[in-house]
Parts: C-alpha cells; sequence; structure tokens
C-alpha cells in the first residue's frame, strides 16, 4: 500500500514553504514518526514526520522547492521493511541510555536566544500521568522579551514536572520527565544539547537552510559567527538574525531588583487586605517597568508637541484604499504615512535617529522603525528593519504582520532589538495628548493621538478639521529645542501636503 505524505499545516496565514532538507532518500526504511524532512516559512521551521512505517518511495518536492499546504512531498510503501530505523549517527546513544522501550526522557529548557539566561515557567498545557505525542506542546516559558512553548521530544507519559508554574528555570535546566518513549526519542535532547555549530563534526553532514546563507552572505557572516539551533547543528535564518541583532544591540539591561530591595509597601487594613489580590509580575512587564525607569533616569527627557491636520492624508486614503488593498493585498492605513514622515523628517535632524555610546554620539544612517504595539503580556516593540527603503506597501505589510505575530506572543528577540527611532499610537485607545517615555538607547519617540474634528481659522473663517496631537520626547543630552521642533514641523508640514514626500521637500 502506497501511503502520501503531504504538506502539514503550516499555522495562521501561511499558505506555503520551503522543502530546505530531505533527511531520507528513495528506497530508505522508514519507523512512523521518524522524520523525512524540513520546511521552512518566513516564520518557522516545520520537520515533516513519516506517517506510517514502510520504504521510502518517490521524492516529489525537491529541496529548494516550494510548495502549498497539503502539497505532495513524497509516497511511502507501507509494510515493507517496517523494523525501527537506526538512529542517526549524528546523535549516538549515551552510555547510560534507556532500554529500547519504556525508557524515559528529560525535557529540557530549549534554546532561549542570545543574552537569556534565564526563563520563568508560566503554564503548564500537561498534567502528571497524561499521555503525550511527540511534538505535542507542554509547557510555556516566557522570557523578559518573548514566549517559549516547549514540545514533548517524544511520545509517551508525563512522568513528572520538575519546574512547576511561577519557577525560574536556566538556560540548561531539566523541566520534566517523560517515561514509556522509545530510546530513539531520547536522541533528540543529546542533539539539541550538543554545542551549535558542531554540524560537520556529526556522521551526517547537513546543509545549512539556504534562507540562512544568502542571509549570512548579506550580513557578511561566515558559518563559524553564528550558533545553528537547527537539527544537528544546522544554521537557520533566524539564527543569522539573532547573530546580527546581537553583533548591533547594546549590552542587556541589569536584572530588575527583587521586591525585597525595592521601596516597602504603604500599611493597607486588614479588611481591605482581605480584598486584595496578588499576582506575580511577568518577566515581561518587570522589564518594562526596568527600561522605562531606566530611561527617566539616564536620559534628559523632554517633550514638544505639536497638531496636525489630517484632511489631505484621510482624502488620499479614501480615494486609493481600495486599490491599494486589491493590488497589495493589505489595507492602508495612517501608520505608513507616519513612518514614511518620520523617515523623512529623520535625514534632516539626525540626531534625533542617534543614540549616546559612552562620551560618543552614533549616527545612524538607516531608520529602523520600532512601532509600539500593546499585547495582553504588555507592551512590546518590533522594529521595521530599513523603513526608509521600503515603500508604503512594505510598510504597512510589515506593520499587520508583526503586529499579529506580537499579539500571540510569537516575536523573538532579533524582532525587537536594534530600533533608531520609534513611533507609539496612543490614539487607537482613545488618547488625546500624552507624553511618551524614550525607548532606550534611542534618543527619540513620535507619540500619535486620537483624531478629533476641533473648529480651526482656516483662511480666516472657522472650519471643522480632524486633527491629531502630536509628540515628541527626545533625549536633551544630543537633541537642542530647535532641532527637536523642526523634526516636528517638518513631519507635520509632509502629513498636511504628503506630496512633499513624493517630492522629497
Amino acid at each position: 500500500m502506497t501511503i502520501e505524505v503531504r504538506v502539514p499545516t503550516l499555522g495562521e496565514s501561511v499558505t506555503e514553504a520551503t522543502v530546505a532538507t530531505w533527511f531520507k532518500k528513495p528506497g530508505d526504511a522508514v519507523a512512523v514518526d521518524e522524520m523525512l524532512c524540513e520546511l521552512e516559512t518566513d516564520k518557522v521551521t516545520v520537520e515533516v514526520p513519516s506517517p506510517s512505517a514502510g520504504v521510502m518511495g518517490e521524492i516529489v518536492a525537491a529541496e529548494g522547492e516550494t510548495v502549498g499546504v497539503n502539497a505532495l512531498l513524497a509516497t511511502i510503501t507501507a509494510g515493507e521493511g517496517t523494523a525501527p530505523a537506526p538512529a542517526p549517527a549524528a546523535a549516538p546513544a549515551p552510555a547510560a541510555a534507556p532500554a529500547a522501550s519504556g525508557g524515559s526522557v528529560d525535557v529540557m529548557v530549549p534554546t532561549l536566544g542570545e543574552s537569556v539566561t534565564e526563563a520563568t515557567v508560566s503554564t503548564w498545557f500537561k498534567q502528571v500521568g497524561e499521555s503525550v505525542a511527540q511534538d505535542e506542546m507542554l509547557c510555556e516559558l516566557e522570557t523578559d522579551k518573548v514566549s517559549v512553548e516547549v514540545p514533548a521530544p517524544a511520545a509517551g507519559v508525563l512522568a513528572e514536572i520538575v519546574a512547576p508554574e511561577g519557577a525560574t528555570v536556566d538556560a540548561s535546566a531539566k523541566l520534566a520527565v517523560i517515561s514509556g518513549a522509545a530510546a530513539g526519542a531520547t536522541m533528540a535532547p543529546a542533539a539539541v544539547a550538543a554545542a551549535p555549530g558542531t554540524a560537520t563534526t556529526t556522521g551526517k553532514d547537513v546543509a545549512n537552510a539556504p534562507s540562512a546563507e544568502k542571509a549570512m552572505a548579506e550580513a557578511g557572516l561566515s558559518a563559524g559567527q553564528v550558533s545553528g539551533t537547527g537539527r544537528d547543528g544546522r544554521i537557520m535564518k533566524e539564527d543569522v538574525a539573532r547573530a546580527v541583532a546581537t553583533a548591533s544591540a547594546p549590552a542587556p539591561a541589569a536584572a530588575v531588583p527583587s521586591p525585597a530591595a525595592q521601596a516597602p509597601r504603604a500599611p493597607v487594613a486588614a479588611q481591605d487586605e482581605a480584598r486584595e489580590e496578588r499576582v506575580r509580575m511577568t518577566r515581561l512587564r518587570q522589564t518594562i517597568a526596568k527600561r522605562l525607569k531606566d530611561a527617566q533616569n539616564a536620559a534628559a527627557i523632554l517633550t514638544t508637541f505639536n497638531e496636525v491636520d489630517m484632511t489631505e492624508v484621510m482624502a488620499l486614503r479614501n480615494e486609493y484604499k481600495e486599490l491599494f488593498l486589491k493590488k497589495h493585498g493589505v489595507k492602508l492605513g495612517f501608520m505608513s504615512f507616519f513612518t514614511k514622515a518620520c523617515c523623512h523628517a529623520l535625514k534632516e535632524v539626525p540626531e534625533v535617529n542617534a543614540e549616546i555610546d559612552g562620551t560618543d554620539i552614533v549616527y545612524k544612517n538607516f531608520v529602523h522603525m520600532g512601532v509600539a504595539a500593546g499585547t495582553p503580556q504588555g507592551l512590546v516593540v518590533p522594529v521595521i528593519r530599513d523603513a526608509d527603503a521600503m515603500s508604503f506597501a512594505d510598510i504597512e505589510k510589515a506593520i499587520a504582520e508583526k503586529g499579529k505575530r506580537a499579539r500571540d506572543g510569537k516575536l523573538s528577540m532579533a524582532e525587537m532589538q536594534g530600533g533608531t527611532f520609534t513611533i507609539s499610537n496612543g490614539g487607537v485607545y482613545g488618547s488625546l495628548m500624552s507624553s511618551p517615555i524614550l525607548n532606550p538607547p534611542q534618543s527619540g519617540i513620535l507619540g500619535m493621538h486620537k483624531i478629533q474634528d476641533r473648529p480651526m481659522a482656516i483662511n480666516g473663517e472657522v472650519k471643522i478639521r480632524p486633527m491629531m496631537y502630536l509628540a515628541l520626547s527626545y533625549d536633551h543630552r544630543i537633541v537642542d529645542g530647535k532641532g527637536a521642533v523642526t523634526f516636528l514641523v517638518r513631519v507635520k508640514e509632509a502629513l498636511e501636503d504628503p506630496r512633499r514626500l513624493l517630492m522629497d521637500l
């Protein structure tokens, strides 16, 4: 009987993937759930397991080919060669490996990213005694940047939870134990725990992901400068992005002081305390609090205000929004106009796009635009890299994709590092005016607010116009008042007459 191997569900809004690596070739014996190939999407890497034991037949989609969801990848002739395939040479069994059946597998903390040394166990999806399938999500970890889901390395029964909810674990800690797993399944943790970048020393030579090779070439990095987290130390696209971000990112902030080291809490009446609810701050919320307070302590923050008449932007948007959506597949919003206007103004006032490093001022000849986004977990600032070189459509697509990933808690650390300037839109929540706080080490942040009809004097007549207050908070240590006001005026001019953006005026 012939079994078809098809592309699995790739996730929300992901419709296609690239075949990165085949681990089997026609004629090889395969076991049930043994990994056959690896697919790459623009968001994640997906391993495709064998749906049946048998012999590998035809490979329909070759390496490097782009395939859609449910596309045919290969065929397997079932009922032949059903003996489990031997473990890959890249992961030899350790001396204390368990027996072939009824063994146990340790669930370890996965790779958390550069400069992240610990995480907090936020949620366990399984309880002790429950059966688990391979790659089924066991728990979720929370770092000061992102949430990390931990999949089961093997099928079996969850025998022990070593790190309960709320526990803080380091990057090499054991989280749980799965019993009743096959011995072959214990090879995966061994391979993951191996030193990064050792793919060339394993028994199986697996090439780096094609997208990773391209990204390394563009960034001028060699394979030795990137730590691979893929199968057998294979370098993935996100590994390259992490290496690039680490090279340009400032040193990580110091740990948040423990509650005991902070100011004591004011006395509370007993009858009131009984009606209170105490909830531990998430690591993300602790980091937000620490960074914002550091910004106030370190920078000389000053805010200047102006207002912009949104008539022309709204008219332009209403005129072209249907054509824009039809051609580019994304809605035309206000954020692309503000992003373009800020990039234009930053060229004229470069100190707003700079940062202080000791006694030096570092001017950025590019714009990596941070777009603040509110999520159920707290405020995050995904970065749109090289926004100054992007079109309106590219900016809108990037904002939509980053915003969704932020709300889903799927942003990587690399996607939130390296920003040079930030835009924060409090208007979506109804804010009429506010004074935003800098996102260090940046020297400027633009606050957008609610659009509200107000009476304005236009050529000696009172007319109702859609107005928005703008606020620029800046570091007065390197940005003078003249520069800050000039920046905000240029943003106002570009928005009130969008044609200036096309003419570079």
